[in-house]
């Protein structure tokens, strides 16, 4: 009747897939919506100035976002949150937490006033070729101090997370973001028509072509920065029905030589850098994009928005669902279990993410052009964005199975390793770039495809680590050729479903695109499941048994 028990009586495969599957659609819904968000900028904006401003400005605190939201903090606080529940019950473990929240505020907080501080420094290191285009740099500094408490409010939601996940209360967590794009794009929005109304009506009026001053589509951006702190809040407010429903209770405690705070500190420090790599090399991809002229930071942006969606609907989903079952296969000295579900993690995340890579690489400029190429967004701009997502998408499958891996680490209690990975990786990273584009003069794309192959190098040497300490992980390697065989099949039916689209519409109209992406998305998933159930891949059959059943159970009186 506890509720420990219940996903235990369940085979793992299935509890693995069945409560990956319940992240997965609530981080879909949420990825959709940061679509639609990035639409709404796209189409306002285009990708030039104000939108460059933008992206830079908010990704100081968004890569903090993504290290708490789905990196060190929330790893290292449900995997000791999850032992104390295990070992000294659910005192104790609220105690830490209310512990933890009150040490995070403080520290957060701190960041957050030196960040606002420290902002046209921050600017410079990321964007030194900013200073070429009047005004740019002194527009993203104002932004990045606007946006800046955005940092405690998604830290705080952070913490929320893990109490609820580590309670094995996945979809309200996972929803959150969803509150977050609601919110950032409605009051987003509402403000910056508030802010600068001739701006944002014009674009309407004039088919994106502004002659407006450059000072109205400063406020109008300003108005989308607003919006971003109000999601932020939002993200944090729709989960506390949720924790109170799971008996936790506010309680002003602070002490940081607590064993359990302290715990989690040694945990999060390396875990921080052992978490960043992907996002720290997207800025290293800003300070060099920045200097190659407007748009080239917004054209990397949209592409790796688009890879965000696997990464979060299976890697981060798979990742979230896998701590604590690992966190207490530890607790309970359960290495063959350990073994278990980090195996069957990395091989539904690689039979779920190589296929979308593939779809995204051979479809991308249709898939681009169907979603941003509107308003002040043209066709330009979706060739260039399309490039980087061709780029980006060799590497999706290493992005999304670092989501696993890492806190697997943390659940053992090594930090260091990841940090060092990490530091690592970042290096080299750097170093490609500058080869790429100071000796070479190489364009955007060679970026993203720097990013794609240092990420592939995170997953190998972390997967190498990992396998020498818990051992061999059986039948990964056989699992990883069958899908790249089936998604081999996926890729040739969206060129063969490309090109027959080409024969009744142009691919470069709304029309045309919308056909290829409805013909080609479904089919090649049907090609993908039938191709990789006929190899063998038994995540296939669990994931079609998950929804076999899931439609026979009706849905009348349904969610």
């Amino acid at each position: 009747m506890s509720a420990p028990e219940g996903p235990q009586r369940e085979p793992p495969g299935r509890s693995l897939a069945r409560s990956s599957a319940v992240v997965g659609a609530a981080v879909l819904a949420s990825r959709l919506l940061g679509l639609v968000r990035e639409q709404v900028f796209a189409g306002f904006f285009g990708a030039g100035r104000e939108l460059d401003a933008f992206i830079t400005a908010f990704r100081i605190p968004n890569l903090f976002r993504d290290l708490f939201a789905e990196g060190a903090l929330s790893a290292a606080f449900v995997t000791t949150f999850s032992q104390k529940l295990e070992k000294e019950g659910e005192a104790s473990a609220w105690r830490l937490a209310n512990l933890v929240v009150h040490a995070l505020a403080l520290v957060v907080g701190a960041i957050v006033v030196l960040g606002i501080l420290a902002a046209p420094w921050l600017v410079d290191l990321i964007a030194p070729g900013f200073a070429e285009t009047p005004g740019k740099t002194e527009l993203t500094v104002f932004l990045t101090r606007l946006m800046f408490p955005f940092l405690l409010l998604v830290a705080l939601a952070a913490v929320a997370m893990g109490m609820l996940n580590a309670k094995e209360k996945f979809g309200v967590p996972a929803s959150a973001s969803s509150f977050f794009n609601l919110g950032s794009i409605v009051t987003g929005l509402a403000t910056a028509w508030w802010l600068a109304p001739e701006y944002m009506s014009e674009l309407w009026d004039s088919g994106g072509r502004s002659v407006l001053s450059s000072e109205e589509a400063a406020k109008a951006i300003t108005g989308m920065a607003v919006g971003t702190l109000v999601g932020g809040a939002l993200q944090l407010l729709i989960q506390l029905p949720a924790l109170y429903r799971v008996n936790y209770r506010y309680r002003p405690r602070l002490s940081f030589r607590d064993p359990g705070v302290r715990k989690v500190l040694a945990l999060m420090a390396p875990a921080t850098i052992g978490a960043a790599a992907v996002q720290v090399n997207v800025m290293v991809n800003n300070n060099f994009a920045s200097t190659l002229g407007d748009g080239a930071v917004s054209w990397l942006n949209v592409a790796f928005r688009f890879t965000q969606l696997p990464i979060g609907l299976f890697g981060v989903a798979v990742g979230v669902v896998a701590l604590p079952a690992v966190s207490r296969s530890v607790a309970h000295d359960d290495m063959r279990g350990f073994n278990q579900t980090v195996t069957r993690a990395l091989r539904l995340v690689f039979g779920l993410t190589i296929p979308a890579a593939m779809g995204l690489a051979v479809l991308a400029p249709q898939v681009i052009g169907l979603v941003y190429e509107h308003g002040r967004f043209g066709a330009h701009d979706t060739s260039m964005a399309a490039q980087a997502l061709v780029a980006y998408s060799i590497g999706l499958a290493g992005y999304a199975n670092i989501k696993v891996l890492v806190p697997a680490f943390y659940a053992l209690g090594d930090a260091r390793t990841p940090a060092l990975v990490s530091c690592l990786s970042i290096v080299i990273n750097a170093t490609l770039n500058w080869v790429a584009i100071r000796q070479f003069g190489f364009g955007h794309a060679a970026l993203a495809l720097a990013t794609s192959a240092v990420a592939l190098l995170n997953f190998a040497v972390l997967l190498a680590v990992l396998t020498r300490r818990i051992g061999p992980t059986a039948g990964l390697g056989g699992a990883l050729l069958r899908t790249l065989v089936a998604a081999g099949a996926v890729g040739i039916v969206c060129v063969l479903s490309r090109e027959a689209v080409a024969q009744v519409l142009p691919l470069a109209t709304v029309e045309g695109r919308a056909a290829t992406v409805a013909v080609g998305v479904p089919v090649g998933a049907l090609v993908f499941v039938w191709v990789g159930a006929r190899l063998g891949l038994t995540e296939i059959t669990t994931i079609i048994a998950q929804v076999s059943a899931r439609l026979r159970r009706s849905p009348p009186d349904g969610a």
